[in-house]
Parts: structure tokens; C-alpha cells; sequence
């Protein structure tokens, strides 16, 4: 499979960043296909160009640009951008939420400082400041914005499905960590984060998986360690929420 970007990756409790080098095609810029994940994205232009587009719509301008979680998105780059995933369940992420959406899904979003821009157009060459320039991102989205007050429940289950994604995490435990029925578990965790228990612990499973590729575990440990039946079951889901094949990636 040909390779269409380079991509270096840092994950914590709350969000990612990958700073991606789309490599130039013969005849059109690197595309994925529309997809959606639950996460909040944005995408910050850094040399090289990129387009976020709604299905079947033109493309949001703009050097800084923000995907709602949970939203069917196209986006098309060349050259140098980064992409930073934020947990909508998380304090900040609820914070940027209220911050950047309204009844539009993809929109164009506040260029960061001075200063915390200087630092992600430099971390090609400094990789290992990803994760702290990330959080420095989040923090200036959602500074001076009050989160939305989530059911403590549901924090508890995100906090501990988290811990243990893994290992094997059954709705019935997490019902019986927090005092409520599994019915009532199912019931409140779509009403506050906005899909089922299950698709929840996909995410999970998905961002476990690539984390241990970029240790440099093979996509078939990746896929069993993160909890996936085999790399195909991976990889069907890492293309169902990105848009792209994990081999047509290099994960660095």
C-alpha cells in the first residue's frame, strides 16, 4: 500500500497531537474518505495546506479550522499540519465545545499565541515537546470558557473505562462502579456524551492501538493489546473514524 504521510503522535488523558507530513501525490493532494470520530479536532496549518470540508460541501476556510465530535468530515492536505484531538467528555473539551460550536460542525477557530505557535511549528525537529505543546493548545482554547457541569457518574465511568481499556471493560462493572443499573448506565451515558457505552470504548481501544504502534508494536500486537480481534478489526475501525488505512500511514 502506498504510504501517503508521515505522522508523529502524542497521547495523554484527554487528547492527542499528531503533527502530520502529507506527502505530495501525482495528481491531487493526500484525501481521506468522509469519516467521523468522537473527538473535538482542529487541524492548524503549519507550511503546508489542508482542507476540511462537510460532506458533499465546500471546504471551511481558514488557517486553524475545528471539527465537531462526532461529525462526518472530509479533509484533503499536503505538506506540514497539525491535528489536535481533544476528549469532548473532559473539562476543557466540554470548555471548547461551548467555545467553538454553535449549530455549525466544522468551523474556523482562533489562531493560538505567539508564543505556543512558535513552539508547534518548531516540534518537527523537537517530537518530544509534542504532548506539552498540546496541552498548552488545549489550555488557550478553553481558558476563560465555563465547561458545561457533567454527571459526576459519567466521569467516574469515563475515568475508569480509561484505566482499564486494556483489559476487558463490561458495562455491568462500570454500572456497578458508579451505584447505577446497566440499563440506566446505557440511558445516561448516550445522553451525556452522545453515543452508546460500546462505540465509546472503540475510541478508546483506537487510540490505545496507535499509541502502541508508535512504540513500535506491529498493527497485529497493537490491535490485540488495544483489545481488537485481530489487525483487519483494527484497521476497518481506524479507517471508519480517520478515513485512511493505518498501513498507508508512517507512524513515528
Amino acid at each position: 500500500m502506498r504510504r501517503v504521510a508521515n505522522i508523529r503522535t502524542a497521547f495523554w488523558q484527554g487528547g492527542a497531537l499528531w503533527l502530520v507530513d502529507a506527502l505530495a501525490a501525482p495528481d491531487r493532494a493526500q484525501s481521506t474518505e468522509v469519516h467521523a470520530h468522537h473527538a473535538i479536532q482542529l487541524v492548524f496549518k503549519l507550511g503546508g495546506w489542508f482542507e476540511l470540508s462537510p460532506p458533499d460541501a465546500a471546504p471551511v476556510p481558514g488557517d486553524v479550522v475545528a471539527v465537531a465530535p462526532d461529525a462526518r468530515h472530509l479533509f484533503r492536505s499536503e505538506g506540514l499540519t497539525a491535528i489536535l484531538f481533544i476528549e469532548p467528555e473532559s473539562r476543557a473539551g466540554r470548555a471548547v465545545q461551548r467555545r467553538l460550536f454553535g449549530d455549525t460542525e466544522i468551523v474556523a477557530a482562533p489562531m493560538p499565541s505567539r508564543a505556543v505557535l512558535d513552539r508547534l511549528r518548531a516540534c518537527q525537529s523537537e517530537p518530544s515537546h509534542l504532548e506539552d505543546i498540546g496541552r498548552a493548545l488545549i489550555d488557550e482554547l478553553a481558558a476563560g470558557e465555563a465547561a458545561d457541569v457533567a454527571d459526576p457518574r459519567i466521569v467516574a465511568v469515563v475515568s475508569w473505562a480509561a484505566r482499564r481499556i486494556d483489559g476487558t471493560v463490561a458495562l455491568a462493572e462500570a454500572a456497578q462502579e458508579v451505584g447505577l443499573s446497566p440499563g440506566r448506565l446505557r440511558h445516561l451515558f448516550v445522553e451525556q456524551t452522545g453515543l452508546p457505552f460500546r462505540t465509546y470504548l472503540l475510541w478508546l481501544r483506537l487510540n490505545l492501538a496507535v499509541a502502541r504502534v508508535v512504540a513500535g508494536a506491529s498493527l497485529t500486537e497493537s490491535a490485540h493489546d488495544a483489545g481488537f480481534s485481530d489487525s483487519a478489526h483494527f484497521s476497518r475501525t481506524f479507517k471508519r473514524m480517520f478515513g485512511v488505512q493505518p498501513a498507508a500511514l508512517r507512524l513515528m
